[in-house]
């Protein structure tokens, strides 16, 4: 099993892209608010994730979450479903501001 890790920030960022001659399967993404609970919605903020395939850009129809909310302190964690990619295919997110987010995709070689 392997990882791949980023913080999160305002701009597409691609997570995971599979390398030629590889399928990979995600097991499990976390979405960790970095940023310590203050008050009621001080540090809270959201995120899109995308699983786009090779050659195909980012777009609403391959969005899995939209403005998912993750409050300060909170992790959120997507581990019902395990996604196949091939080669070329990527994870790619963007956060919200407060820009607090740290992602962690787990996946194998398949």
């Amino acid at each position: 099993m392997a990882i791949a890790q980023k913080l999160l920030s305002a701009v597409d960022q691609d997570i995971l892209t599979v390398p030629a001659g590889k399928s990979y399967a995600i097991t499990t993404i976390m979405v960790c608010n970095h940023a310590g609970f203050l008050a009621a919605g001080t540090n809270d903020t959201s995120f899109d994730l995308h699983f786009v395939k090779d050659t195909e850009p980012k777009g609403d129809v391959n969005m899995v979450v939209k403005e998912l909310p993750v409050p300060g302190g909170e992790t959120f964690t997507f581990d019902s479903e395990k996604i196949i990619l091939e080669a070329g295919d990527k994870v790619v997110s963007v956060s919200q501001a407060p820009l607090n987010l740290a992602i962690t995709v787990s996946y194998l070689e398949v």
